[in-house]
C-alpha cells in the first residue's frame, strides 16, 4: 500500500475532526472516535497532535488561513474591485457550501481552543476581514472603516449561514442567491 504524503494525512484528519466535532460537539467526541475516524487507533493520532484541543485548534487556524490565503489570491487576480469582490464571494461561498461543519464547529467550538490558538484564530480572521474591508473601500470610498467591517461581518453573518439554510435548494441555485444577496449587501449605501 502506497503512503499517503503527511500533508494529506494531516488533511483528513482536520477534515474528519470538523465532520465529528460539528455533530456530536468538542466534548462529544474521544480521541478513539477521531481514531475511528480517519482508520487508526485514537492514540495513533497523537503522532500529529497532542491532545484534542490541539486537533480542535489545527481545525479552525488551518480553515482561517485556507480563508485568507484565498481571499487574497483572488483579490490579487483581478484588477477591477467590483470583480475581486465578486471573486472573493464566490471563494468564500463555495467554502461555506462544501464545508458546513467547519462553520458549525467555528461558532460552538473556538472557546475550547487554547488561549494561544484562540488568539491565533481572531488574529487570522481580522487579517481576512480586513482583506475584504480594503477591497470595498475602493467601491464605497465614503464609507470609513468602521462601516464596512460592519458590512462585511454582516455579509459573513448571511453566507455562513449555510449549515441551517443550504438545504433545500441546490448547490448552484444556493451559491448563486447568495452572491446576489451578499453583493447587495456589501455595496448598499447606509
Amino acid at each position: 500500500m502506497a503512503q499517503r504524503p503527511a500533508g494529506a494525512r494531516r488533511a483528513e484528519i482536520l477534515r474528519a475532526a470538523a465532520v465529528l466535532f460539528a455533530e456530536r460537539g468538542f466534548h462529544g467526541v474521544t480521541i478513539d472516535d477521531l481514531g475511528r475516524a480517519v482508520g487508526t487507533s485514537g492514540p495513533a493520532l497523537y503522532r500529529h497532535f497532542p491532545g484534542k484541543e490541539a486537533l480542535l485548534a489545527a481545525v479552525l487556524i488551518d480553515v482561517s488561513e485556507r480563508l485568507a490565503a484565498d481571499a487574497r489570491a483572488r483579490a490579487a487576480a483581478e484588477p477591477d474591485p467590483r470583480e475581486a469582490l465578486r471573486a472573493m464571494l464566490r471563494g468564500h461561498i463555495d467554502f461555506a457550501l462544501t464545508e458546513p461543519a467547519l462553520i458549525t464547529v467555528h461558532d460552538r467550538e473556538l472557546g475550547n481552543v487554547p488561549e494561544p490558538e484562540r488568539r491565533r484564530v481572531r488574529r487570522l480572521q481580522r487579517g481576512y476581514v480586513e482583506q475584504w474591508v480594503a477591497v470595498l473601500a475602493r467601491l464605497r470610498p465614503g464609507a470609513g472603516a468602521p462601516v464596512l467591517r460592519a458590512a462585511v461581518h454582516a455579509a459573513f453573518g448571511l453566507l455562513n449561514s449555510t449549515p441551517h439554510s443550504a438545504g433545500e435548494l441546490p448547490p448552484e441555485r444556493m451559491g448563486a442567491l447568495l452572491l446576489e444577496m451578499a453583493t447587495a449587501a456589501l455595496l448598499a449605501e447606509s
